[in-house]
C-alpha cells in the first residue's frame, strides 16, 4: 500500500508522522473491505505525488488500527482529516472527487 508518497500510518507512529510533521498531513482512514474507500484511492494517490513536498498523505487501516480510529470518533470511512501543526483543520466523510480533496488542501498549504 505504501508508495513513494504515501505513508502507512499505524496507532504506533500517527504522533510522530501527522501531529509532529512540519507539513501539513492528509490522513485517509479506510479499510479494505469499503468500497468507496477504494474508490478514493486512486485520488489520494495522486494528490500524494502531486503536492510531495508541500503536504505529507498517510492511509490508516481503522481495521488495524482501532484506538487512532477512536481516538479522532471515526464512525464512517473513508474520512479524510487534514492536520496542521497537529491538529485538524479540515475533514471529510464519503466518497468525494479529486477536485473536493483539492479544495480541502489548498488553503492550508504554504
Amino acid at each position: 500500500m505504501a508508495t513513494t508518497y504515501l505513508l502507512e500510518l499505524t496507532d504506533a507512529n500517527f504522533d510522530q508522522e501527522v501531529l509532529q510533521s512540519d507539513l501539513p498531513v492528509l490522513v485517509d482512514f479506510w479499510a479494505e473491505w469499503c468500497g468507496p474507500c477504494r474508490m478514493i484511492a486512486p485520488f489520494v494517490e495522486e494528490i500524494a505525488a502531486q503536492y510531495a513536498g508541500r503536504l505529507k498523505v498517510g492511509k490508516l487501516n481503522v481495521d488495524y488500527n482501532g484506538a487512532t480510529a477512536m481516538r479522532y470518533n471515526i464512525r464512517g470511512i473513508p474520512t479524510l482529516l487534514l492536520f496542521k501543526g497537529g491538529r485538524i483543520v479540515a475533514q471529510r466523510v464519503g466518497a468525494i472527487p479529486k477536485s473536493e480533496i483539492e479544495r480541502m488542501i489548498l488553503p492550508h498549504l504554504g
